[in-house]
């Protein structure tokens, strides 16, 4: 068994592809038309595009908007994604304008940070240990 598929809710498909895309790195695999508005829409790890895809799945479930507003007031973290270099990635994504809530902070053999993806989700970006 693997993971296969992983999603964020989004408010807006369109920015969070943008965002998702042009500025974290990832490269959009599915783009398919679900009813009137909202879409499949899909992105992957350039590294890996056979590998696990985010879904950037619309928010507009009643659930979505307390659950997100809950993590968020918490400094809660939806997702996580690893990094070869948090503080590499912190200045890169700190430049292109990210809001971090977190800068990076090592705990032991983990280095961390948080930023918000313009989404509604706060995202963790991770070392991972050796």
């Amino acid at each position: 068994m693997k993971i296969h598929l992983t999603s964020v809710f989004v408010d807006d498909q369109a920015e969070a592809l943008r965002f998702y895309t042009e500025i974290l790195g990832f490269v959009k695999k599915h783009d398919v038309p679900v009813g009137e508005k909202d879409r499949w829409l899909t992105v992957v790890s350039p590294d890996e595009p056979g590998g696990t895809e985010l879904l950037l799945e619309p928010s507009g479930h009643p659930a979505v908007r307390p659950y997100r507003d809950s993590l968020v007031k918490d400094g809660i973290p939806l997702a996580q994604f690893a990094v070869d270099d948090v503080k590499a990635e912190y200045e890169r994504l700190s430049a292109l304008g990210v809001r971090f809530t977190q800068k990076p902070l090592e705990m032991g053999p983990v280095t961390t940070a948080v930023f918000d993806d313009t989404c509604g989700n706060l995202i963790q970006i991770a070392t991972q240990p050796q």
